[in-house]
């Protein structure tokens, strides 16, 4: 290899401002991390060819091959491969490449999504004081992102959204870091221990409110055809397959010790190969699409966004919480509005495996929550 091969490679992150209307892409919304480089792999590998990759891309043949030529030179590694008569391949380094970078761009914009929101609140202070902003921390969600961009075009509501376990979420509120929490349980009988356990000392009737916000599905997130034939937890553990859990303290990994629980499930047995756990939806869904587990926990709609099978397990109730106290200031009142606007309710159920569940009502404890019992003082 010459000198310029031998050189070790720098990882370099920047972002950029840009305005983001009514055609702005995805990325441009919200907290997406994009690199030419990628782009172009994960084209050659839809498309098996420069020439229709290049058509996809909107850009000329002679534009994508010198785009390839630059970054194998860069790289000093070969990046794509071909046979007389077959479709152009990503070589094996290209594919490790690509897969390392969409797990790391998983892991990486939750927190991301927080650094951009933290920057759009000060730009909303800074030039439209007419906008109201409520600072929020809630388990990670494929909809809250959408709901934000919805409150701020119809609302004039700027939610400072940042991602976090659902304990550390309720945390965060009873710390006072937020104004409102969300968090996440499906329906459950009077006695589910490991929600009442874990949930209780933090949720108060009567002082705390909750406010409806959407119904998920959650299941397991499996590989394009499901090869193994998963259906369940228990075929998991009884395998030992690669199985990637969430961090302690998020609303799915105590859904996951729940459902273990009812189906009489050893959860140790689902960490026989002790991967890492992962702290969104989006980065279990990348492990298993890059072949690092074999299965893992999470909602539907990260499945779809990777490509993956979905083995439903339970729908769940997605609730926003805040003080009662709360309940009547203008943010929360503007996030109420924008939650029972019908255009939301349609873009909601557009995402897959999502569906309005008392979006915008405020609910008590007790009714909402049928498990929780509170034990007032016996009179003597």
């Amino acid at each position: 290899m010459n000198d310029q091969q031998q050189r070790p490679r720098g990882v370099h992150l920047q972002y950029r401002f840009e305005a983001a209307g009514d055609d702005a892409t995805p990325a441009q919304r919200g907290g997406e991390v994009q690199n030419p480089l990628f782009d172009l792999l994960l084209a050659l590998r839809e498309h098996g060819s420069i020439q229709q990759a290049a058509r996809a891309a909107g850009v000329s043949y002679r534009h994508l091959w010198g785009a390839l030529k630059h970054w194998q030179d860069v790289l000093g590694e070969p990046l794509v491969s071909w046979v007389q008569g077959q479709p152009a391949r990503l070589t094996p380094f290209a594919e490790r490449l690509l897969w390392a970078e969409r797990r790391a761009r998983a892991r990486l914009t939750p927190h991301i999504e927080a650094l951009r929101s933290e920057l759009a609140r000060v730009l909303v202070e800074a030039f439209d004081g007419s906008q109201q902003v409520l600072p929020v921390f809630a388990s990670h969600d494929l909809a809250l992102p959408v709901l934000r961009e919805h409150a701020a075009a119809t609302r004039s509501l700027h939610i400072d959204l940042r991602f976090a376990g659902s304990i550390d979420a309720l945390r965060a509120l009873a710390a006072g870091r937020c104004v409102v929490a969300g968090f996440h349980v499906p329906p459950l009988a009077p006695g589910a221990n490991v929600f009442a356990r874990q949930l209780k000392r933090l949720l108060v009737p009567g002082r705390h409110k909750l406010i409806g916000c959407a119904r998920r599905r959650q299941g397991l997130l499996v590989p394009r055809g499901n090869p193994l034939q998963i259906q369940g937890l228990a075929d998991a553990a009884a395998r030992g397959l690669r199985f990637v859990q969430r961090q302690d303290g998020s609303g799915t990994q105590l859904l996951l010790e729940h459902l273990c629980l009812a189906q009489g499930v050893d959860i140790a047995r689902l960490a026989g190969a002790r991967l890492p756990a992962e702290d969104s939806h989006l980065a279990v869904a990348a492990a298993v699409a890059s072949d690092a587990a074999d299965a893992g926990i999470g909602i539907e709609a990260a499945a779809v966004r990777f490509g993956l099978d979905f083995v439903p397990l339970v729908e769940e109730d997605y609730f926003l919480v805040c003080l009662h106290d709360a309940l009547e200031q203008p943010p929360v009142l503007a996030l109420r509005q924008a939650l029972q606007d019908p255009l939301w309710l349609e873009r909601l159920a557009a995402l897959p495996g999502y569906a309005g569940s008392s979006s915008g009502e405020v609910l008590s404890l007790t009714r909402a929550l049928p498990w929780w019992r509170f034990r007032t003082p016996r009179a003597h």
